[in-house]
């Protein structure tokens, strides 16, 4: 009842083929959009902001990323960390050796930046996919964690081998650096992840997603009828290194504010895996949920038991957090695959025929 479509009638193909077809759906993104740019500005804690809902958007979007990848296009991936690594250093490089530069250009340049590499790692994917594709983006994860850290010229020869965002401002806030606000962080963060989700979503609604779903779902059929491998595979590397680059620069800049290599090791790219098989391979909106359900445990792990009279120690919680995170990813694969968000179709489907039967 809560999604039926009776009166919503569609005149024309851009109706039919919107966004959001339902009027429940566009009510629902208009209430979310109100909610992040109004409400949680106002009322969320410094707190909040910073342990709970900043990293939850820069997850979301290096998830995104990834599923652009993994998810549309079939290509696995396990160098996300390194990536988003080549987006921090990259926009550490530039906003020290050009201050004067517009921080959305800083992070946008460090996404093409991260484009690029991924475009040299992802030459492979032309000969090989599978276990020895994830094998050889497990190189890159590597070979980018070493070369930031071996090579001193990438964080400005600091003896401490730290890279630390400098203060910056856009529209007389400041917006990076230790004196910017979680409110002024937070808004730069959101501004940055709202877009580049509308991006994502429209790429895969194009001809560019379509020819990725044909690539993932049986490449030698798409190269019959026309699509040309090399583009879709190397455009889904570049565009998928992009998201996790601007995801990287945001880790460091609007984030952490300082941070060592060590910050972008293979558990990131574990990480933001995790969040693309819970919240849902080929769905942008199953990266957020995947980002928030991999955001919110560690914190419900570390004060549910405190909430039942418990003090567990810091190491059990975190043998808790992995083993929750294996069973979870056991029992996705194994019996929805689609992850979380497909539940949420499969409830929406639901809504619309309810009370009667399915």
């Amino acid at each position: 009842m809560l999604y039926r479509e009776s009166g919503q009638y569609k005149t024309s193909y851009t109706d039919d083929q919107a966004i959001f077809p339902l009027k429940q759906d566009r009510w629902l993104m208009a209430i979310a959009l109100v909610i992040a740019f109004v409400v949680i500005p106002l009322t969320s804690s410094e707190y909040m902001l910073e342990a709970v809902i900043i990293p939850f958007l820069i997850f979301a979007l290096a998830a995104i990323g990834l599923n652009l990848l993994a998810g549309y296009c079939g290509q696995i991936s396990l160098g996300t960390g390194g990536f988003m690594a080549v987006g921090g250093y990259t926009a550490y490089k530039l906003t020290t050796s050009l201050p004067d530069m517009n921080m959305i250009i800083v992070f946008l340049l460090s996404g093409v930046a991260a484009a690029f590499v991924g475009i040299m790692f992802g030459i492979p994917s032309l000969r090989i996919k599978g276990f020895y594709l994830a094998v050889a983006t497990l190189a890159a994860q590597f070979f980018l964690q070493w070369l930031f850290n071996k090579v001193e010229w990438f964080y400005n020869y600091n003896p401490s081998g730290t890279i630390t965002a400098p203060p910056r401002e856009m529209f007389g806030f400041v917006v990076t650096g230790p004196h910017a606000t979680a409110e002024a962080r937070y808004m730069i963060t959101l501004v940055v992840v709202a877009v580049l989700a509308l991006v994502a979503k429209n790429l895969t609604r194009g001809h560019i997603g379509r020819s990725w779903m044909a690539i993932r779902d049986m490449d030698i059929a798409a190269e019959i009828i026309g699509i040309r491998p090399l583009h879709a595979k190397l455009s889904a590397f570049a565009i998928s290194s992009f998201y996790c680059g601007v995801a990287g620069s945001l880790f460091v800049f609007t984030w952490l504010g300082s941070v060592e290599t060590e910050a972008f090791n293979i558990n990131l790219s574990f990480q933001v895996l995790f969040m693309v098989i819970i919240g849902g391979l080929g769905s942008i909106l199953g990266s957020f949920i995947g980002a928030a359900f991999i955001t919110a445990v560690p914190i419900l792990l570390t004060n549910a038991p405190q909430f039942f009279g418990f003090n567990l120690p810091i190491d059990l919680q975190k043998h808790f957090e992995v083993m929750i995170f294996g069973v979870l990813i056991i029992f996705f694969v194994i019996v929805e695959p689609h992850g979380l968000a497909r539940l949420w179709q499969i409830t929406k489907e639901k809504l619309r025929l309810w009370p009667f039967p399915y």
